[in-house]
């Protein structure tokens, strides 16, 4: 009885914790329809962003799998994070948003079809027009791609938070604070130019919230498996890392070059992983 209950509690807290990182995409949202930062500043919070991960990785997790798994141990569970990533990335079709304009999507109707319905549906396009209309298909597109990325990388990001967790509450409060640091930037990288795009204040907000919302789902399969195999905790920690490394490599630091400037985007790879080096300090890892 007495393990169960830790059980529940470990899990209530892992699912906490990742919650409370995810969210932080929607005060990133918050900030960008309020703020507006311009191209220089967009580069920079992205380049954090990408100095938080980065250093977040070789410095906590792969450095941990390393001490407590072996080398070994920290190789192979970097490798396959990597890898699955990857694979995520190759088969999941991009979708490509607002490559047309509202106006000429058609929604195909049955001939039986009552006029009710058809006004229903009519009015439902009417609506997605007046919220989505964009003045700047790229920036919307971009946005909308971004936020899909988020949607797709914060699931494995948050096995993160469990496996850090289930390997010593302290370290999953890091990892979750470090995540949550990061998710910050991508808020606004999700929200910036959906905004400037066109669409709505609450489109953009509402977005960029719920690309983050998908972290607690990693969080929650990491710990329940990690309950039962505790032996792979070391391994599940370098998985993260590879993923995180990843997604840095092969999105962050892309986007924030094409659409800030380059050498903002250095400065804030700096500023981010310093901020993970004081955290860790304070922190006492």
């Amino acid at each position: 009885m007495k393990e169960i209950s830790i059980l529940v509690n470990n899990i209530l807290s892992v699912i906490t914790l990742s919650l409370l990182a995810g969210t932080m995409t929607g005060l990133g949202g918050l900030i960008a329809i309020i703020s507006k930062p311009g191209r220089r500043s967009f580069g920079f919070l992205i380049g954090i962003a990408a100095g938080v991960m980065i250093t977040l990785s070789f410095l906590d997790l792969v450095n941990e799998a390393w001490t407590h798994g072996g080398f070994l141990t920290a190789t192979i569970g970097f490798g396959l994070g990597a890898t699955f990533m990857f694979l995520i990335d190759f088969f999941t079709p991009h979708i490509r948003f607002g490559e047309k304009e509202p106006d000429n999507l058609r929604l195909q109707s049955n001939a039986d079809e009552c006029p009710r319905g058809r006004l229903r549906r009519r009015h439902r396009r009417q609506r997605w027009w007046m919220e989505t209309r964009t003045i700047d298909k790229q920036l919307f597109k971009t946005g909308i791609l971004i936020a899909i990325g988020i949607a797709v990388h914060n699931t494995p990001e948050g096995i993160a938070v469990g496996a850090g967790y289930m390997h010593a509450p302290q370290f999953g409060l890091f990892i979750a604070l470090a995540i949550g640091l990061h998710n910050i930037p991508e808020g606004i990288a999700t929200a910036l130019p959906l905004f400037q795009s066109g669409a709505s204040r609450w489109v953009a907000f509402r977005t960029a919230l719920l690309s983050g919302l998908a972290e607690p789902i990693g969080a929650l399969l990491a710990a329940l498996f990690l309950a039962s195999f505790k032996g792979f905790i070391p391994g599940a920690l370098a998985f993260a890392g590879g993923v995180m490394v990843f997604i840095t490599l092969d999105e962050l630091i892309p986007c924030a070059r094409e659409y800030g400037h380059q050498h903002s985007t250095a400065l804030g790879i700096i500023i981010g992983a310093i901020s993970i080096f004081l955290l860790s300090g304070l922190i006492g890892l």
